[in-house]
């Protein structure tokens, strides 16, 4: 792993040349394998907190054509809907035809942002409920860095549970400095108010590297861990919400547990007890 650097916090906005073009106005880079960053917002952009964008940059020249065609990917806005700037938050995959170009981005250059908005992981496909279930895995933690800044998550629920597994503890480190900024941040404790901060928990645990808790959420879902540790009953569907994001077979894993708690999937279209983001495989 690399110590945490940022890069330069602030840059001036050159003149958009790539179709869709926002430019990048910050970076931080986590660790050698995760990064994130932060892009102008297009005027027109509405979201709902915890919907994705295609975002990416131009591929290189075709050897005999020379044209250029887009890089897209889906990545979940973790920047809250009121946030002047959009933020992301990415793995780097040396060999991936994206990310190998966008970890070496920086203050100033220009990323390729298609203003459509989509996503399952929002309030909207939930029915109402006393306690929200936030479970990541990596990078999976993007949308619910927009749903914590949300003022609409506490107004819903009493009580909201974000879990975060990775391997080692440096992965979790984007998502511990955000939730603990939260609460000592004066613009979020007037924005949300100190008393709905109080409403976090998080959860997070490692799978290799040795930290305070151990395992893998599914196990501790199943063995009733997590139940314990928090001293919350197990979930049920008459008070328990779930929201879901991590890769294919986490996803698949959590979804078959909390079927087995009596939980039923929902979308937009038809709100039920939990969500999950099948647009997100980092």
């Amino acid at each position: 792993m690399t110590e945490q650097t940022k890069v330069n916090q602030t840059a001036a906005k050159p003149v958009p040349t790539l179709p869709d073009a926002q430019s990048v106005t910050s970076v931080t880079h986590w660790t050698d394998q995760l990064f994130s960053f932060r892009v102008s917002r297009p005027a027109s952009l509405r979201f709902r907190s915890g919907e994705f964008v295609m975002i990416g940059l131009m591929g290189d020249p075709h050897p005999e054509t020379g044209k250029q065609k887009p890089l897209l990917r889906a990545y979940s806005i973790a920047s809250p809907a009121w946030d002047d700037e959009l933020e992301f938050y990415s793995i780097k995959v040396q060999d991936g035809p994206l990310t190998s170009k966008l970890q070496h981005i920086q203050p100033g250059d220009q990323i390729i942002l298609r203003p459509k908005p989509v996503g399952t992981l929002v309030h909207d496909a939930l029915l109402p409920g006393n306690r929200l279930w936030m479970f990541a895995t990596g990078t999976g933690f993007a949308p619910f860095a927009s749903l914590l800044r949300e003022p609409e998550t506490y107004e819903k629920f009493d009580e909201v549970i974000v879990t975060h597994t990775c391997r080692d503890v440096a992965e979790l480190e984007y998502g511990r400095q955000l939730i603990e900024g939260l609460k000592s941040d004066e613009l979020m404790q007037e924005l949300i108010g100190t008393e709905n901060l109080a409403k976090i928990r998080y959860y997070p645990t490692t799978t290799r590297e040795e930290s305070p808790k151990m395992g893998r959420i599914t196990n501790l879902l199943q063995d009733g861990s997590v139940f314990k540790d928090l001293g919350v009953p197990q979930i049920n569907a008459t008070h328990d919400r779930a929201m879901v994001c991590g890769s294919l077979g986490f996803n698949k894993d959590i979804m078959e547990i909390l079927e087995g708690f009596g939980l039923t999937e929902g979308a937009n279209s038809d709100p039920q007890h939990f969500v999950v983001e099948k647009a997100f495989v980092g």
